[in-house]
């Protein structure tokens, strides 16, 4: 063991000369490494503050530029109003006559004939309800008549001894029979004629009863006030049924008449004066099928809430192709009010009242006043304030000042209604 130490001492010692030798170069590369690194940062930083400053010239040049450059506008031509215009307003079709059916007498459902969906011709039975009460009250009436009949017979005949009497104690001869008997003869013929009068009331009454239950048993079978269709129905056999259209009631049927239908429309304030009896009408309902018509009523008296017309139209409904509550849309073809139309877009609402920005031959900016002659929400007739080949700004900046010098860029008619608000500059 003792001959082996001196060979481990003698590796150490060379690894230890070789790490000073290598010491020496590894930090030359090191401080290379980072002279290069701090020599691509420099150049990166200036590079970047160039682009920075030529960028924030170049901006400020443009930005000079565009305060300088007229502001850029969206404008259309305004058109001549159209001779007939059309005006399209939603609407809902109504039944002709529309019934709510309930019973008439106390009872329950026996059978009932017709269910939903069924046409019925007017008087069709459409069920039948049984009336035990009344029934046995119509017995007791008939009854208490036959009473009264037998009663009226025998006050009758009361009546006809008391009259002979009388009569004969009349006309007998002074002193054979008192004068208080004669009187007391009289009274008793009096009585006689008021107990049957009595008894003759007695039988009207009795027969007016009859009539009255014999009537409510013709109401055992529900039958259809009108020819039409059966849309509801709510009663099955065995159920309970009270007489009345309380709001406690349970409504037997329901039915409508659809031939002819009628359409309901409320029309805007602005247009109620074109709302005239005979006017055409186009309604476009099921799968997009037309039908034609013309208005046949109108309310004659705006609604204080809504500030709408009732517009009324019947149109005739042969194969019931039109079905009640349908949503449907109704084109007016309404008379030339106006003497211009321009988009909605180009009004502006001020607190004179509505205005236009008109764009002059020199591209500068002027307001005139107008005067609405109809409004359907995409295009208005003007009845004053501009003349058809004016140009006008769509959607004008509250920014832009009357006088002002634009730069006009002309819009089609279909796409006024889509112009922003701000329209782009160019750069």
């Amino acid at each position: 063991m003792t001959q082996q130490d001196p060979q481990p001492k003698t590796e150490q010692a060379d690894t230890a000369a070789m790490g000073d030798a290598i010491r020496p170069r590894t930090g030359r590369r090191v401080q290379v490494v980072a002279g290069v690194v701090a020599a691509a940062l420099l150049i990166g930083f200036v590079a970047t503050n160039a682009s920075r400053s030529r960028s924030s010239e170049r901006l400020a040049t443009e930005t000079e530029a565009r305060a300088v450059l007229a502001p850029a506008v969206a404008v259309a031509t305004v058109q001549p109003a159209p001779s007939v215009s059309v005006l399209s307003l939603p609407g809902e079709t109504a039944a002709w006559y529309e019934s709510t059916i309930y019973a008439r007498v106390d009872g329950y459902v026996a059978k009932w004939f017709v269910d939903i969906g069924d046409h019925v011709e007017a008087g069709h039975v459409l069920a039948t309800i049984e009336t035990p009460g009344l029934d046995a009250r119509l017995v007791a009436a008939r009854a208490r008549l036959s009473v009264a009949k037998a009663e009226l017979q025998v006050r009758r005949a009361e009546a006809e001894f008391a009259r002979t009497t009388h009569e004969r104690w009349q006309n007998s001869p002074k002193g054979v029979v008192s004068e208080q008997e004669r009187e007391d003869k009289k009274a008793g013929f009096e009585s006689a004629k008021a107990k049957a009068s009595a008894a003759l009331s007695q039988v009207n009454l009795a027969e007016a009863e009859v009539e009255r239950l014999a009537a409510d048993e013709q109401f055992k079978q529900v039958r259809a006030p009108f020819t039409g269709t059966i849309v509801q129905r709510r009663i099955d056999i065995g159920n309970l049924v009270t007489a009345g259209s309380t709001s406690g009631n349970t409504p037997l049927y329901r039915m409508t008449r659809n031939d002819p239908i009628r359409v309901f429309v409320e029309a805007p304030q602005a247009v109620s004066e074109s709302m005239k009896v005979g006017t055409p009408v186009r309604i476009h309902a099921v799968q997009n099928r037309p039908f034609d018509g013309r208005i046949t009523r109108t309310a004659r008296a705006v609604d204080t809430h809504a500030r709408t017309l009732r517009v009324e139209i019947d149109i005739p409904n042969h194969d019931d192709v039109l079905l009640p509550g349908l949503y449907v849309k109704v084109g007016f073809h309404l008379d030339r009010v106006g003497t211009a139309q321009v988009p909605a877009a180009a009004l502006v609402a001020r607190a004179a009242g509505p205005q236009v920005a008109v764009v002059a031959s020199d591209d500068t900016v002027q307001f005139r006043d107008v005067s609405i002659a109809r409004d359907d929400g995409k295009t208005v007739d003007l009845a004053s304030g501009v003349a058809p080949g004016d140009r006008v700004v769509l959607n004008i900046s509250s920014q832009i000042a009357a006088g002002q010098k634009v730069r006009p860029s002309a819009v089609g008619s279909h796409l006024a209604g889509a112009v922003p608000a701000a329209a782009p500059r160019s750069r």
